[in-house]
């Protein structure tokens, strides 16, 4: 029989020369079910017909506690317009004196605003409710967009571990095949054990997997307000969906993106406040009509009332009061700005992402994922017979998995990142 030195203290010996009984056992493990190539990570697991997302997403709309907190604020700012445009309440009056003569007095008294306030403060009301309901805008996109990453992770994770569990039979084949090696002389005691402790090391993973995938559901019956025991399925296979847009595009609409106009109102709502603050300067007045009448000689009469109020304080009132409004109002125009800068960075980013994403996606379905298969099944075939050691089929097989692993990350990161990005803009991008 042949000899060959495969590694230090280590004579193999040449598949030509094993026995036919040899040859029998290794074929019996290697079946062809079991040696068969693995498909790309997208074809894992079951394909249901129909993907639950946009119901999730109607679900979310909903149910979710800070949509629904958010809608009742657009209420209560809008409940407040009217409120701010309406006169005071008027003031009824009514006194009798027991005197030599008993003397019945009755009327009524309004207080009205200097004219032109009680638009300022209905304005600014109005645009407290406008801003309200941008930032409603803005939490329900933002809501929407961390169910869908919520979505994408689950679905990631449940995928690789489908891609795991497949790869764990064939460690246990390996595993087999090196026994049987071991046991007729071909192969190294090293290789048994080395895929043992693989078939270990992918049960912690799966471990890991299976902990994240909990963590991710209860996220998910989070943001539609589940009990946790109810279950999120992720259905359908997830493809990277191409921009709508262009960068310049995006940026472009970053003018209508509610946080943007949310923020927008608020600078309108400090015009109108500034205007107000330099109104209140001006004085208030108070009408009034009053009734009289005399016992025991019956006489009855009327008299008319005006006051007016007085700013005499204005030094320290009405003038930090404008101060103050003003200083909001500048405040609220940075606001603005870095709302404007901080979203344009993002849409960057977020673009950059997907460029990124699409690019690996491609190259990795177009070149390397197949390129690694046929490296694979060249190296099943080749340690089936002794001409590559057992850590060479086994980088070949981490090789498949992890290129595998990266496609369904990149192409759940491409879709996070749009998902992100309508949330910004508002629209699909």
């Amino acid at each position: 029989m042949g000899e060959v030195l495969t590694s230090p203290g280590r004579v193999m010996a040449r598949p030509a020369a094993l026995g036919r009984a040899e040859w029998g056992l290794i074929a019996t493990l290697l079946g062809a079910a079991a040696w068969a190539t693995p498909s790309p990570a997208v074809d894992v697991g079951p394909r249901p017909e129909a993907d639950d997302l946009p119901a999730l997403i109607q679900e979310a709309i909903e149910s979710n506690p800070e949509i629904r907190a958010a809608a009742q604020r657009v209420e209560a700012g809008k409940a407040m317009i009217p409120q701010a445009r309406t006169l005071p309440d008027p003031m009824l009056s009514l006194s009798y004196e027991d005197m030599p003569v008993r003397e019945t007095m009755y009327g009524v008294s309004q207080e009205i605003p200097f004219p032109g306030k009680l638009r300022l403060k209905g304005e600014v009301a109005a645009r407290g409710a406008e801003a309200m309901e941008q930032d409603y805008v803005a939490v329900r996109l933002r809501v929407i967009a961390r169910l869908k990453e919520t979505y994408y992770d689950l679905y990631l994770t449940r995928r690789a571990t489908a891609i795991i569990e497949r790869n764990q039979q064939l460690l246990k084949q390996f595993a087999a095949v090196s026994e049987a090696g071991y046991e007729v002389g071909t192969m190294a005691q090293a290789d048994v054990f080395r895929a043992q402790a693989e078939v270990s090391r992918g049960l912690a993973r799966l471990a890991t997997l299976r902990q994240r995938e909990q963590s991710l559901g209860a996220e998910m019956s989070r943001l539609l307000n589940r009990s946790s025991a109810v279950p999120v399925e992720t259905r359908g296979e997830v493809r990277p969906t191409p921009l709508r847009l262009s960068l310049n595009d995006l940026l472009e609409r970053l003018d209508d993106a509610p946080m943007v106009r949310a923020t927008g109102k608020v600078v309108e709502r400090g015009d109108a406040s500034v205007a107000l603050a330099r109104r209140e300067y001006l004085p208030d007045f108070e009408v009034g009509v009053q009734g009289i009448r005399e016992e025991p000689m019956g006489d009855s009469g009327y008299q008319l009332m005006l006051n007016v109020t007085v700013p005499l304080y204005f030094a320290n009132k009405q003038r930090y009061a404008e101060r103050e409004a003003r200083a909001a109002r500048a405040g609220a125009a940075s606001d603005l700005e870095a709302v404007r800068q901080e979203l344009t960075m993002q849409v960057r980013d977020e673009v950059a992402q997907i460029e990124r994403a699409e690019k690996l996606i491609a190259l990795l379905e177009g070149a390397i994922v197949p390129q690694v298969q046929l490296t694979l099944a060249s190296a099943r075939s080749a340690y089936a017979v002794g001409r590559v050691d057992f850590l060479t089929l086994l980088n070949s097989l981490y090789a498949l998995q992890e290129n595998e692993l990266e496609l369904v990350t990149e192409t759940a990161e491409h879709e996070k990142a749009r998902a992100r990005l309508e949330a910004i803009i508002g629209e699909e991008p």
